[in-house]
């Protein structure tokens, strides 16, 4: 994973329905070329590798489940996220907690096939907790936040300095990126002076009425 880093969760908004993925994808990649910013994207698991096979970002999975391929009907192992063509995946996103066993067994598993995950986490302390797990990074999200336009870095600069203080003390090797309502350029630059390495972002770049624009403005705050 390439630092600083503004990764895009689509999550399933409709605004990405179908080939839009790839739309929005391939803005990104424009936008990442431009500015020599790393940008990666998150599309929804249904266009996972049609966008992966059509841009040059990082492309990640939005989830995985805990089990190996065989007959786990409605499942998604990381062995078939990695053959779709994505290099990471998202864990424990709010909208999608998975037990600590469960995370601990993912993060040690993608290693294996060579995936890179990053772990969200709804403070500090679980981030902390997260990163003895030994993933890719950690993003910090407090869930409250989240999709609501007010941004951590304003509201609780507190949660993300304490949050890079912890994992620092358990595993400097881990970066910490952060989310939850980033919507503007200063909610960037404000995370990265609180020593974030970039920011999760969903809903502020998905429903933005201009996606160039929007991906634009918040990728120039990491330069």
């Amino acid at each position: 994973m390439r630092l600083p880093i503004l990764v895009i969760n689509m999550k399933v908004y409709p605004e990405v329905l179908g080939k839009r993925a790839l739309e929005l994808a391939r803005v990104a990649e424009g936008v990442s070329k431009e500015l020599g910013v790393s940008i990666a994207v998150a599309p929804p698991i249904t266009e996972l590798r049609l966008v992966a096979e059509n841009v040059e970002i990082p492309v990640f999975a939005q989830g995985a489940d805990p089990v190996e391929p065989g007959a786990r009907t409605g499942h998604v192992p990381l062995e078939f996220i990695k053959e779709a063509g994505a290099v990471g995946v998202i864990l424990n996103h709010s909208e999608n907690r998975l037990l600590l066993n469960d995370l601990g067994w993912l993060v040690s598993r993608a290693r294996e096939v060579s995936l890179e995950t990053l772990v969200c986490a709804p403070d500090a302390y679980t981030s902390a907790a997260a990163a003895a797990l030994g993933p890719t990074a950690i993003a910090v999200e407090p869930p409250e936040l989240i999709g609501t336009g007010r941004a951590v870095s304003r509201e609780k600069p507190d949660v993300i300095v304490r949050t890079v203080e912890l994992v620092r003390k358990v595993n400097p090797e881990v970066p910490v990126i952060t989310g939850a309502g980033i919507e503007s350029f200063d909610d960037v630059r404000k995370a990265i002076e609180l020593g974030t390495r970039g920011v999760l972002v969903a809903s502020a770049i998905v429903k933005a009425r201009d996606w160039r624009q929007k991906i634009m403005e918040l990728a120039r705050a990491l330069t």
